[in-house]
């Protein structure tokens, strides 16, 4: 069978996914306390629309987003607001929090059903922005933006990102073998809304069992979907890599998939709109693998957003070695971080706890031409990295420093053992200062 990939770049980590890959989805037991962040989301922070001493019930709004590129936030339990703090998140963000203590009796969410098929696009719009639906893969971008399509734009192609490439990580890969056909209808939903001709599903080489779930589920229930299995390569999972394995279209630099007629939703997403539209039941929990060589018991487990990292530990049975790194997301793309009070967040895909590494030497760049081979945009990182760490941030921005995805093929490939992917994230960011 031909499987499909993206042509430039790119790397082959070992994946880890047999860690975690058998663990069934557990629901972990309510926690005693919350920490409920109001940046949970790429763009502006909520509002909070609640104080301390307030009582909330499960489901109700706490804070209502500040600007078109911001999301909705919901309490997660019935309980009562004992402060407002501010917290880091695990990628540095520093933003206020509510601590929400909650009941000992929480309420069941409602099982009634509501005919999606019967609301105007318009209509499930609407719904996934007031139930605060953000991309599940780690971006979280509010769902509601990407999916409002200008009239002067058609998608010929709702593709959904089931590729989970990322090393260690298997929440997605769960969420296709337990939850497959409930993450289907979300995808038939956001085709829906944006009147895509097409629904592609992407799923890599090494999930064939998923491959052939989702197809007997289209089968049985006769979607217009079809299931493309892609060559296992990283970072297919990303949207520029991802549509030209699909759909064989390169998004220019500085466009969105829209503009080459697509549209991208990660399998996690699929599954919120689907409880979203069918349930009216807000985004307040997601599904975190658990996993890593230094935890005790590996798991997927189902937790509400702002469970603590320490609870998170506890349920899997502690640490069997101490661990010389914690990660949130995946080991590529994700970020360390060291408090076990750091509570996830909407984005929280992966909690990885890893042992030290081999220690290499870092030494002047080679000039071997390895990170060039490796990036998937088809950039210079050693180069760039020159220009940066001697201050020349306009010649870095001129060298189209922006289009980098920060995805760590260049680090990973480096012989020198050089920090080109924080090298580009400090170009990036004073670069941007200095215009």
């Amino acid at each position: 069978m031909r499987t499909p990939t993206f042509s430039k770049g790119g790397v082959h980590p070992k994946d880890m996914k047999e860690i975690s890959k058998d663990k069934p989805i557990e629901l972990m037991p309510m926690p005693s306390e919350l920490l409920v962040s109001l940046s949970q989301h790429l763009g502006a922070p909520a509002k909070a629309t609640k104080a301390k001493g307030d009582t909330v019930t499960r489901g109700e709004k706490i804070g209502v987003a500040a600007g078109f590129i911001s999301a909705d936030v919901h309490s997660p339990v019935s309980g009562k607001i004992t402060d407002i703090r501010p917290v880091m998140l695990a990628s540095g963000v520093c933003c206020d929090a509510y601590v929400i203590q909650p009941d000992v009796q929480q309420p069941d969410w409602p099982t009634e059903r509501y005919d999606w098929k019967a609301q105007t696009e318009e209509e499930l719009l609407a719904e996934i922005k007031d139930f605060g639906i953000v991309g599940m893969g780690g971006a979280t971008f509010p769902a509601h933006v990407k999916l409002s399509i200008p009239k002067d734009k058609t998608v010929e192609a709702l593709v959904v990102n089931g590729v989970e490439c990322e090393p260690y990580l298997t929440a997605d890969y769960r969420v296709m073998l337990e939850q497959g056909k409930e993450a289907m209808e979300g995808a038939m939903i956001a085709a829906k809304i944006t009147r895509a001709k097409r629904i592609i599903v992407g799923i890599e080489a090494n999930k064939p069992d998923c491959v052939a779930h989702l197809n007997d589920i289209i089968a049985k229930n006769n979607l217009p979907i079809e299931v493309m299995m892609l060559k296992m390569k990283y970072p297919q999972g990303d949207e520029k890599q991802l549509l030209k394995a699909t759909i064989g279209r390169e998004i220019p630099s500085g466009k969105l998939p829209l503009d080459v007629g697509a549209v991208v939703c990660n399998m996690g997403t699929c599954r919120a709109i689907y409880e979203a539209i069918v349930f009216h039941k807000p985004l307040v929990e997601r599904i975190v693998s658990v996993t890593g060589e230094c935890i005790a018991n590996p798991k997927n487990i189902l937790a509400p957003i702002g469970t603590k990292v320490g609870d998170i530990i506890q349920y899997c049975g502690g640490f069997k070695e101490q661990p010389y790194k914690l990660i949130s997301g995946g080991p590529m793309m994700g970020f360390a971080f060291s408090s076990m009070d750091t509570p996830i967040c909407k984005g929280s895909s992966g909690l990885l706890s890893l042992p030290k590494q081999p220690e290499h030497r870092q030494s002047p760049c080679l000039n071997c031409g390895k990170c060039v081979a490796a990036c998937p945009i088809g950039l210079e990182p050693a180069r760039l990295y020159r220009y940066i760490i001697h201050g020349d941030y306009a010649l870095a921005m001129s060298n189209s420093l922006m289009d980098c995805k920060e995805c760590g093929c260049c680090a990973f490939s480096c012989p020198a053992q050089l920090p080109l992917v924080q090298a580009m994230k400090t170009g990036k960011k004073l670069g941007r200062k200095k215009k």
